[in-house]
């Protein structure tokens, strides 16, 4: 894991509730945030973090009440998540950014993209959808953690997000990952799920209009490449590429992932040039 030249900051997004927020030492390169899946924190992003430190300017954060960001009192809304987004951008005075969501951090993207395109040199959504039926699945899940806690989550979480391939060959990862699963606070992440229950992005695709890349696990049940055909059909000019992963895509597949992110910042610098 790359910890040099970067420190975690607590920033404050609404009176009161501060997230983690992982910053680089400068954010003179090219800006990407990087946000993670319901259930990670931001470590999730650790292998991208490695591979690509020394090129870009990378933020993280851990989305609220998820890692070592504050656990409010909901209810938690899509808008919400997003204007913690912009919440961090403006502490940081970060003009303009590529923002990169994975899973709800991709959901979360679909809002800004929608709502505050200026603030967006590109987006990346990996593994995602703009919708994520059915809503009791969610309701169901966020009670069985506000009762048994994050524990009882943990082994078929980590069945969705990874392949049998991989948990066989990276075993210390899976460990780290699960661990990282039973860390989130119960309330944090059921009060994500009751935002993936409701949000429903679809109609306002059509409103993003920044360079869009999407990214997809052959392999993903959560999210499969069909759900990512929904998002191109949705964006104009948005394009998409198939990772061989399941569902955690930047961990599973991380030099793909990292080769996709570095062609789109090229793509996204090209289109804010002409």
């Amino acid at each position: 894991m790359v910890i040099a030249a970067s420190r975690i900051e607590r920033i404050e997004v609404e009176p009161g509730v501060h997230l983690a927020v992982n910053v680089p030492a400068s954010l003179s390169k090219p800006v990407i945030v990087l946000s993670n899946s319901i259930g990670a924190s931001m470590g999730m992003w650790d292998e991208i973090s490695d591979r690509l430190f020394d090129q870009v300017s990378l933020v993280r954060y851990d989305t609220r009440g998820h890692g070592k960001s504050d656990v409010p009192i909901g209810p938690y809304s899509i808008e919400r998540l997003g204007l913690d987004v912009l919440g961090i951008l403006d502490a940081l005075k970060i003009q303009q950014a590529v923002f990169c969501g994975l899973s709800l951090g991709g959901v979360t993207g679909m809002w800004l993209g929608a709502n505050c395109g200026e603030r967006l040199a590109g987006l990346v959504l990996a593994n995602t959808a703009a919708n994520f039926p059915p809503a009791s699945m969610w309701r169901d899940r966020a009670a069985a953690v506000r009762t048994n806690g994050m524990s009882s989550l943990v082994p078929a979480t980590l069945d969705r997000w990874f392949t049998k391939a991989f948990r066989e060959r990276a075993p210390k990862r899976i460990e780290q990952m699960a661990e990282m699963i039973g860390a989130i606070p119960s309330e944090g992440y059921a009060g994500c799920c009751d935002v993936l229950a409701v949000a429903d992005l679809r109609p306002r695709l059509s409103d993003v209009l920044c360079p869009v890349q999407v990214i997809c696990g052959a392999h993903d049940p959560s999210t499969p490449p069909a759900r990512g055909e929904e998002i191109v059909a949705g964006i104009k000019g948005a394009q998409m590429v198939t990772l061989d992963a399941a569902h955690i895509s930047a961990v599973e597949a991380p030099d793909a992932f990292a080769h996709e992110l570095t062609k789109f910042m090229s793509r996204a610098v090209s289109a804010a040039t002409t």
